[in-house]
């Protein structure tokens, strides 16, 4: 039996006034209790209470003894108490990691969001399109936009990535529209740099073959905004996930092409440290997530007509 246990039962029965109403009070057979204040009081080698056939009294060092154990108790349940709290209730501070381009676009005005649902809450935002370490940094949740990666990390996925090759009218009027992958070989292209192969675009077509075209390198970056930039630019075409893409699409500066080909296979998710209690906060924020972006985020809303599938 552990010493906690035997002071729990020590403090019961000093409060109880019986070994009877003690057991009772611990739901323990009255054996117990004996045997735990026994044990107690052998190792630490005095007596605590003295016992006669009617009655128990505390002896000196037993009554300074309860007064220590009392509050002890008492500041376990306090502890318990908060630290049910901090798991429970939507406070403390939540650190989270995003991608650049979509942690400025998209996941900056969710937190605002969330952060007027929730004042107690506190947000660290680590804006960067390196790979973190979540445990190793105590990053609370990051968002993942791609393949995952086997690992001990938990994910929710809140929404399918589309992507999207455009490029600027005049690039289209200098060089042509294409009509066919193959096309792409003959034009400058705006290259992502995290990407394995920058040069090697992926797609899908209609009868769901698939295939591959190596495309000319004018431009390499790690950043999608900026290639979005050099493309309305007239640089070169390019192919970027539809949230970056979007709005310059809307604005009529970039143009879809080969739209009856499914270029990539990517999706958003959430992914956050595997552990058996994870706190409110970090749930509350991805569900929140989830239903703020939706089954058909509002950065697709230009695809709605079916242009790109």
């Amino acid at each position: 039996m552990n010493e906690f246990s035997q002071i729990k039962t020590f403090v019961a029965l000093v409060e109880s006034g019986s070994i009877s109403k003690a057991a009772e009070k611990m739901d323990v057979a009255v054996s117990a209790v004996s045997r735990r204040l026994k044990e107690l009081e052998s190792s630490l080698g005095v007596q605590l209470i003295q016992r006669t056939t009617r009655k128990m009294h505390l002896t000196e060092v037993g009554e300074r003894f309860y007064q220590r154990c009392g509050k002890l108790l008492d500041d376990f349940e306090e502890a318990k108490q908060e630290a049910s709290n901090a798991a429970t209730s939507l406070s403390g501070t939540l650190k989270i990691a995003t991608p650049l381009s979509f942690g400025v676009a998209h996941l900056s005005p969710a937190i605002a969001a969330f952060m007027h649902l929730h004042p107690e809450v506190k947000i660290d935002l680590d804006m960067s399109d390196r790979r973190v370490d979540l445990v190793e940094e105590g990053i609370d949740l990051a968002i993942r936009i791609g393949t995952l990666e086997d690992s001990s990390l938990m994910a929710r996925k809140l929404a399918v990535v589309r992507h999207v090759v455009c490029a600027s009218p005049e690039f289209l009027t200098q060089y042509g529209t294409p009509n066919k992958p193959e096309d792409l070989a003959g034009m400058p292209a705006l290259c992502y740099g995290n990407l394995s192969q920058p040069d090697i675009w992926y797609f899908r077509d209609q009868e769901n073959n698939t295939g591959s075209i190596k495309v000319p390198l004018r431009m390499r970056s790690t950043n999608g905004d900026a290639l979005v930039e050099a493309a309305v630019a007239g640089l070169g075409i390019l192919c970027e996930p539809s949230f970056i893409v979007h709005g310059a699409v809307k604005r009529g500066v970039l143009t879809p092409v080969l739209t009856d080909y499914q270029w990539y296979a990517m999706n958003i998710y959430a992914v956050y440290p595997h552990t058996k209690h994870v706190p409110a906060r970090v749930r509350a924020f991805i569900d929140f997530l989830a239903s703020y972006f939706g089954d058909e985020p509002y950065w697709e809303q230009f695809l709605e007509n079916g242009t790109v599938n």
